[in-house]
């Protein structure tokens, strides 16, 4: 449910590098999963500010600048019209399943709803839309303001809607304007953490000279980037496919550019990735050559956890490997963990951590695993934490045991200098006497 959202969440970009955007994203499951029934999260400009479950039954700040921006009052609102929302939410799955013919599963409906801002031409739009099992279900249609729907089942739902045209001119003005100027004063709240500028950095990878060559773009900020390819100074269209921006986990954000071309077509004639970014004063252009290339050498990683003691956090260590990218998850039951869940940073020896708090009993009673994802595995590595897997620091133990045996050396062979020290001494006495 959450890679899902998460999809979700990435999958509607900002418009361009002036845009601002406020974003609000439901999601309700059906009950007897070990995830919230209920969650939402809201954002700007694609970074998370505020978040509710129906476990915490708490509208909560997830960075400073709302935190320090907005009083009690805001929460207690805001929490109150969640909890509202999170019993209509519950209705409408058991609704839907219905509709769908479905008696039993996982099902999951998700609402999505907001607005943009571009703060140097003052353009505004706003957009609202339903999912149901991670299909589109239901969209408003801000040129007709109507809603449409692109499966049978839910045309009695657009039917109804389509009827009140109190509640549509209520949206129109809610997306058009209010939600307008939240954003604005949202994104003046935030103006230093939103408007700050991180530079790309920029590499051409190939598995093989069969593959595309791939134009990796990372570490940037904010997320609206432009990848092109050049051929003899000419735009490509053709042969060219373009990934996903999705974020880094630092507050940046990745995205990747493939062209299909022959080896030898690139070297007869001039390939070039450029990049435009708001944090860059020149484009970046990467001629395709042999030397910029980089050959992509994969190396598996190795994984293993580790606990110092029963008390302590179980750590996920991931060493070895090559691309740097990584992706190391925790899961309970089979669903993605976020609480408890600490990561480390990936270092240049290649080495990644991720540590979760759990009791021992926890994860004795619950499967927990760690999953490790990587450009050079064909299929992920899946660790169960389970006591035959944890290792407990037996080197750290090693290394006492052989830390009391150097010291106990040690002590042998001052004793005996001292030994000797006093024979001779002793010896000297006699002599002169």
């Amino acid at each position: 449910v959450l890679a899902l959202l998460w999809v979700v969440l990435c999958g509607f970009p900002t418009a361009n590098a002036a845009s601002h955007s406020l974003k609000y994203f439901y999601t309700a499951v059906t009950a007897g999963i070990d995830f919230p029934e209920f969650t939402t999260v809201g954002l700007v400009d694609d970074e998370p500010f505020t978040y509710y479950d129906s476990v915490i039954r708490r509208e909560t700040p997830k960075t400073e600048w709302i935190k320090k921006n907005v009083g009690e009052d805001y929460w207690d609102k805001n929490s109150e019209a969640s909890l509202m929302t999170q019993q209509s939410f519950k209705d409408n799955i058991g609704i839907l399943m219905e509709r769908f013919n479905q008696t039993q599963g996982v099902h999951t409906v998700q609402y999505m709803y907001g607005c943009e801002w571009n703060d140097e031409t003052g353009a505004t739009g706003g957009f609202d839309q339903y999912g149901y099992d991670g299909e589109d279900f239901i969209t408003l249609d801000t040129e007709t303001w109507r809603y449409i729907t692109p499966v049978q089942e839910g045309h009695i739902t657009t039917r109804t809607w389509n009827n009140h045209r109190d509640e549509l001119e209520y949206e129109k003005q809610y997306l058009n304007q209010e939600c307008v100027e939240w954003l604005k004063k949202y994104v003046g709240y935030g103006k230093s953490t939103l408007e700050r500028r991180v530079k790309p950095e920029v590499s051409l990878l190939q598995k093989n000279t069969s593959s595309p060559v791939t134009c990796h773009v990372t570490g940037f900020y904010p997320r609206a980037v432009m990848v092109t390819w050049k051929r003899d100074g000419q735009d490509l269209d053709v042969d060219v496919e373009l990934g996903e921006t999705v974020p880094n986990g630092d507050g940046t954000f990745q995205t990747t550019s493939h062209l299909r071309v022959k080896p030898e077509d690139w070297k007869r004639n001039t390939y070039t990735c450029t990049v435009q970014h708001k944090s860059l004063e020149n484009d970046i252009i990467l001629p395709v050559t042999e030397e910029n290339i980089k050959s992509n050498k994969e190396i598996k990683p190795e994984v293993s956890l580790l606990q110092k003691d029963t008390s302590s956090p179980v750590t996920c260590h991931v060493t070895g490997f090559y691309p740097r990218d990584v992706m190391v998850t925790w899961k309970r039951g089979g669903q993605d963990l976020d609480v408890g869940v600490e990561r480390g940073e990936t270092v240049p020896n290649g080495d990644g951590t991720s540590d979760l708090r759990v009791k021992p009993e926890d994860w004795k009673r619950n499967r927990y695993t760690c999953t490790v994802q990587h450009k050079s595995l064909e299929d992920d590595i899946i660790l169960p934490v389970t006591e035959e897997n944890i290792k407990r620091n037996k080197e750290s133990s090693m290394g006492i045991i052989i830390g009391c045996v150097v010291l106990g050396a040690l002590l042998l062979i001052i004793a005996v200098i001292a030994v000797v020290l006093w024979k001779k001494r002793t010896s000297g006495y006699g002599s002169t006497s």
